[in-house]
């Protein structure tokens, strides 16, 4: 780990030193609340699949919790939602209350899209910062911090045997993630302060989650090419 650096500032080589970024818990909390309450409205408007208490519960905590968990098998630790019961508490607790109101939930799809978004930015800032705090390079500490913002939508896809949303055509989910951790891991490496940084990490990946929902913004579709041109050459 590197040598810390100034009061709220970064390291060497834009290192983060541990004690230089703490997310409270509540707020950590909050965004595994938020999260949990999405996976639980996700698996209820699949009426066919007549999942139980337990199957919500479950995949209300691995979307909540699964990209922590994730981010801190990678960083060889162990993971932060088992270190106090309020975790899976919250995690449980929230899929249950998006099972039983999700006609609600529902009706406020615009404020659950801004928590959601929300949501991201944290987890991406948090994911980012531990692993620079760390000392992992720049470009595996933004891998982990988009993990650690989308890994348990990957998890709540595979326990529905669903194809995994981020990897097809639709809003920028993860490019929104890739984009606030890259704005993150710069602003560190340049010397600004880890929590102002983090903070423009939260508002650049909040942004443009929502206006990729509301404009609908999305990359290309992959295609391949049906002829490859050939360069002009001399005819011998």
């Amino acid at each position: 780990m590197s040598t810390p650096g100034p009061p709220g500032g970064a390291g060497h080589n834009g290192l983060v030193h541990a004690s230089q970024f703490v997310i409270p818990l509540w707020a950590d909390l909050l965004a595994v609340g938020v999260g949990s309450l999405q996976g639980a409205l996700f698996a209820a408007q699949f009426r066919d699949r007549r999942l139980d208490l337990l199957g919500v519960a479950i995949i209300g905590i691995a979307t909540g919790l699964g990209g922590g968990i994730i981010r801190d098998v990678f960083l060889a630790r162990v993971p932060a939602a088992l270190g106090t019961n309020w975790y899976l508490i919250v995690a449980t607790g929230a899929a249950l209350i998006g099972m039983a109101l999700e006609r609600v939930f529902s009706r406020l799809n615009a404020a659950i899209t801004g928590l959601d978004a929300l949501t991201i930015g944290l987890f991406c800032a948090i994911g980012t910062t531990k692993a620079l705090a760390l000392g992992l390079p720049p470009v595996p500490a933004i891998f982990l911090g988009v993990i650690t913002a989308v890994g348990g939508s990957i998890l709540r896809d595979l326990l529905l045997n669903m194809p995994i949303a981020l990897m097809h055509v639709g809003s920028l989910y993860a490019v929104a993630a890739v984009l606030g951790a890259t704005t993150l891991a710069v602003l560190v490496a340049t010397g600004v302060p880890v929590l102002l940084a983090a903070s423009i990490c939260v508002a650049v990946t909040f942004g443009v989650r929502v206006l990729a929902v509301l404009f609908k913004w999305s990359l290309p579709e992959q295609r391949r090419l049906e002829r490859i041109p050939r360069l002009p050459g001399r005819r011998r």
